[in-house]
């Protein structure tokens, strides 16, 4: 066996293990997940039928470079793991015109993780990457439209962390840093 081919072994199983420790880690270095507070989006959530919330979602603005905030019905969530499930799937929501989302269309939630020190953690699938438009302002808008949802009507979310298919990302479209959870960014807002 050449020295080459050693080297790329050592290389790639290096790769391997960082990117499990990574994965592993993750979430207990932003402190830990409660059982309580993590949960798949798909699990069913405990709503009172017909009761809703006042949140503010965010879209488009008019000038197609900064986002709007707009008070929307949201189906009320019990507790604060759940009002972040509803919030989501109502900002991703499809949008009648004149609305404009900055979230591609087919977005979905895949999972919400909430820590104890306010972290939460957004999964979302894969057309939030593969089906964004690019550019460094559309990126900005689609990343604080959810950070922004998050924060803005959820005292107990501090920052949010975006993941894409299970994974964490770099970026959506090659502009944003995502590696690490991001705060409320108020400028991008009109």
């Amino acid at each position: 066996m050449s020295r080459q081919a050693v080297a790329a072994g050592l290389v790639g199983a290096t790769a391997i293990a960082l990117g499990s420790l990574l994965f592993a880690g993750l979430p207990r270095w932003y402190g830990p997940v409660d059982a309580r507070t993590a949960a798949p989006s798909a699990a069913p959530t405990t709503i009172a039928p017909g009761r809703k919330i006042k949140a503010h979602l965010f879209y488009v603005a008019e000038d197609g470079l900064r986002l709007t905030s707009v008070e929307h019905d949201v189906a009320y969530g019990d507790g604060p793991l759940e009002q972040a499930r509803e919030i989501l799937n109502a900002q991703v929501a499809p949008v009648a015109e004149p609305t404009v989302s900055a979230v591609p269309p087919g977005t979905t939630l895949r999972a919400l993780f909430l820590t104890d020190r306010g972290v939460a953690f957004v999964d979302l699938s894969r057309e939030v990457a593969a089906a964004h438009t690019g550019g460094t302002d559309s990126e900005l808008l689609t990343v604080y439209t959810i950070v922004n949802a998050l924060t803005m009507n959820l005292p107990a979310i501090t920052t949010v962390q975006v993941l894409v298919d299970g994974k964490e990302v770099e970026t959506l479209a090659g502009h944003v840093d995502l590696r690490r959870p991001l705060a409320r960014n108020l400028d991008l807002v009109q």
